[in-house]
């Protein structure tokens, strides 16, 4: 059930939770960023679209018969407890060849929760419906996708957070020195860091056809 997307750098993040509850870092070496607990909302580069052919054979542009992509990604985060509650509400808008009858379409789509970048830890496949009116070459669905993730595992240990968050003065040895550089500090962060990733789950033809156009 479980499959590799494979790495994070193929990635088109939308955003994670909408409060900073973590660590704020902020010194004055030149080092600025933000994480919380929420996981990062993200579509894998390549699975954000599907293409249906008809007759399902032809690769021709004439023979496509419809076009569907997933938008609209809006995550809502809920990380009061001690399971950290990512919900990530979606659209997906189609486009049909022929103005026709009215037309509902069911297409399969994934979620997998990734922690540190590439260790799936869980996946399910969903299903969204689009519906076309009469006369509309124009259809629209609406998914949802939702993750758990332990809030100890998102959480970083205290020695690390202290190292990454400490102020550090002029002329100390270490002030020029980025804490996420050293290789210790940047696993840590790594293990900790959750992604909910999104997507349509294609045929591995389907796939190789988004990678080539």
């Amino acid at each position: 059930m479980i499959a590799v997307l494979g790495g994070a750098a193929a990635l088109a993040t939308v955003a994670g939770c909408a409060k900073d509850n973590d660590i704020d870092i902020s010194s004055g070496v030149g080092i600025t960023a933000t994480r919380n607990l929420c996981p990062a909302v993200a579509v894998p580069m390549h699975t954000g679209d599907i293409t249906l052919f008809d007759p399902a054979t032809s690769r021709d542009a004439s023979a496509i018969d419809v076009v569907a992509t997933i938008t609209n990604v809006v995550p809502a985060c809920n990380d009061t407890g001690e399971k950290v509650y990512q919900l990530a509400n979606f659209d997906v808008v189609a486009t049909r060849r022929d103005a026709g009858p009215a037309r509902t379409l069911t297409l399969p789509y994934f979620s997998t929760v990734v922690q540190g970048g590439s260790a799936v830890v869980a996946k399910r496949v969903g299903q969204v419906t689009i519906s076309f009116p009469e006369g509309q070459v124009r259809g629209t669905g609406h998914g949802q996708a939702s993750a758990y993730v332990d809030r100890a595992a998102a959480t970083l240990p205290a020695d690390i957070q202290e190292r990454i968050t400490r102020k550090r003065k002029a002329g100390e040895e270490d002030a020029a020195i980025d804490p996420l550089s050293i290789p210790e500090v940047r696993a840590a962060v790594q293990r900790a860091s959750f992604e909910l990733l999104v997507g349509f789950q294609l045929s591995q033809e389907q796939l190789e056809y988004n990678v080539r156009r």
